[in-house]
């Protein structure tokens, strides 16, 4: 058993820690850490920030920090003025801190102040290494050499549909006065932090699954301070945008210092607004070139037209003309033919009519009547000319026609002509 006057009272030895600290940490420290998470209490006020530190993405130190109502009203409103935007986790800082011990509460860090121009340089300094990695991998304009289409109307949104942003984009595509027609497919996706980071990662891997449906892909937010668009600055996102397939476009916020994220976009509009307008200014250029093609178009079919009307006319009094000849030349052909028609006509009809009569006259000749004028007569027996001497027979009484007269005759013999 150690002897009675080694033996320390819990108390004693956190006094005697209490005033080895008090002792020894009699100034404030300036310090850098990274905040991982606020901690921040609504009902007190306060802030319990929990710093740690990292080497090569291994956790070497950890410290419980107090953040008193007083200090964080004021350190947060020096945020708020310098960045725009409070005091969140994830951000490194450079702080003002008293260290303390409290029996009862342990050793931590007051912070006093926080210098919130170190947080920018932070973030600047990623942003630089972000951009060099990508110049040397020769990935730092690959998506601005993509062909953009020639009417981007089928599009991939990866924003948040509460944001103001994605709503103003939406709005201007759909709501344009010329009534230009865009097919927009959003991809839910946090907009700022570290989990925006993975978030549009994750969905740019899902576009790039369904690339072929879709014209360009659009990251739209609302605006926000610097420190609000840090995970736009990361290197693994921004080679993603780099070595995407489709023109990806950004409208992530006002800010007049560019993200990596925006400089190597296809390209960047200062807001969503801006970003819709230049889609649609895409449509007037083609609209445009329509329209002059149609007036090309028209001006030549009126010339076209006109120079044929001409040709037209031409032709037509080069007809009339070739017409009135032809049926001049026609016209005396026509009266020499009838001429010619009417003087043979009169000769054929007399010839004619020489031939009729003497067929006429050939025919009177031929007559019965002046047959018999000439000496010949006609033997009839029963009303019929007697033909053959065969059909006759003595006793049989024939009528024999003369010119003049009628004998009647009974006969008495027959004779043919072999006897």
């Amino acid at each position: 058993m150690p002897a009675q006057n080694k033996i320390l009272s819990l108390s004693d030895l956190t006094h005697e820690i209490w005033k080895t600290i008090a002792e020894n940490f009699t100034q404030g420290y300036w310090i850098k850490a990274e905040m991982n998470k606020l901690n921040f209490y609504r009902q007190s006020g306060h802030a319990y920030p929990e710093l740690v530190e990292k080497e090569n993405g291994k956790l070497v130190a950890q410290m419980r920090c107090n953040l008193w109502k007083e200090d964080y009203i004021k350190i947060n409103n020096k945020f708020l003025r310098v960045l725009k935007e409070p005091l969140k986790d994830g951000i490194k800082i450079l702080f003002l801190g008293n260290v303390v011990y409290d029996p009862l509460y342990g050793l931590s860090v007051r912070i006093i102040d926080i210098d919130p121009s170190f947080t920018l340089g932070d973030l600047e300094a990623e942003k630089q290494q972000t951009v060099e990695r990508l110049k040397e991998e020769n990935l730092y304009e690959a998506n601005k050499q993509i062909v953009f289409p020639l009417l981007p109307k089928r599009i991939a949104i990866i924003s948040d549909k509460t944001s103001k942003g994605y709503m103003d984009f939406v709005h201007v595509v759909n709501g344009n006065e010329w009534n230009y027609s865009f097919i927009s497919t959003l991809f839910s996706a946090t907009l700022q932090g570290d989990n925006a980071i993975h978030t549009i990662i994750d969905q740019l891997k899902e576009i790039r699954r369904l690339k072929d449906y879709f014209d360009a892909v659009v990251i739209v937010r609302g605006g926000g301070a610097d420190i609000g668009l840090s995970c736009y600055n990361n290197y693994n996102l921004a080679k993603e945008i780099a070595m995407f397939p489709l023109p990806v476009l950004t409208g992530i916020g006002h800010s007049t210092n560019q993200t990596v994220c925006e400089m190597i976009s296809y390209h960047n509009a200062i807001t969503p607004t801006k970003l819709a307008e230049y889609l649609i200014q895409h449509f007037h250029n083609f609209s445009i070139s329509v329209r002059e093609a149609e007036q090309s178009i028209k001006n030549y079919a009126n010339g076209l037209m006109s120079a044929e009307k001409n040709k037209f006319a031409s032709t037509i009094k080069t007809f009339q003309a070739a017409t009135k000849t032809i049926l001049l030349q026609n016209k005396n052909d026509l009266n020499h033919i009838i001429q010619h028609v009417v003087v043979h006509s009169k000769f054929f009809v007399h010839k004619q009519n020489s031939i009729l009569d003497n067929i006429q006259k050939s025919i009177e000749n031929l007559s019965p009547e002046n047959v018999l004028k000439r000496g010949y007569s006609i033997t009839l027996f029963n009303g019929k000319a007697v033909k053959n001497i065969n059909s006759i027979r003595p006793g049989d009484i024939l009528e024999t026609r003369i010119a003049d007269g009628i004998i009647f005759s009974n006969v008495f013999d027959k004779t043919t002509n072999d006897e």
